[in-house]
Parts: structure tokens; C-alpha cells; sequence
């Protein structure tokens, strides 16, 4: 094997262990939820935070760059505020998550 097939292993075995840790960090956040010993809000912020990292690094091993997620991301939020989405309605928390992607 050359280099660029080692590459192109290692990028798949990349890929996969992103996507394992992924559904390991969403089963975890169902777990926190359901055991009150690990239901804080720490575990909570940094479950999510590590999903979010995770799903950035997930997509740029897929060719998708950081500010393309965020433009997609940004594109998505949108839509759900045309067709008026129920969070949007209920607390106006797209609106809210908008402005903060947009101030970054």
C-alpha cells in the first residue's frame, strides 16, 4: 500500500470512530437524563458540547468545512422560522440561535 491508500484507510477508520463516539456521547446524554447521579448541568453541557464537536469534525472528514456547516446550519435555522417551526413559536429560540451563530 503507498501513502495515499494509508490515507485514505485512516480517514475511513477516522470517519467511523467519529460516528461511534457520536451515538456513544447521544446514548450517554439519554442516560444523564434518566440517572438522577449523573443529571447536572455540567454533564449536560459537555455532552453537548462534545456531540457538536464531534459532529463539526464528523463533517469535515466528510470534505464539509467548518464554515459550510455553519452556512447550512444558518440555511436550516431559516427555513424553520418560514414554516414556523413550534420552538420558534413556542420560545423563539431559533430566532435566538440565529442571532448568536450570526454574532460570532
Amino acid at each position: 500500500m503507498d501513502n495515499k491508500d494509508i490515507d485514505i484507510v485512516k480517514n475511513m477508520k477516522t470517519i467511523d470512530w467519529l460516528k461511534s463516539e457520536l451515538l456513544t456521547n447521544i446514548a450517554y446524554l439519554h442516560r444523564i437524563f434518566i440517572d438522577s447521579e449523573l443529571n447536572s448541568k455540567e454533564n449536560i453541557e459537555d455532552t453537548l458540547s462534545n456531540i457538536i464537536i464531534q459532529s463539526y469534525l464528523l463533517g469535515k472528514r466528510l470534505g464539509i468545512g467548518f464554515e459550510r456547516i455553519d452556512s447550512a446550519m444558518k440555511d436550516n435555522i431559516r427555513l424553520n422560522l418560514i414554516q414556523e417551526h413550534k420552538i420558534e413559536r413556542w420560545y423563539g429560540d431559533l430566532s435566538k440561535l440565529l442571532d448568536h451563530i450570526d454574532d460570532r
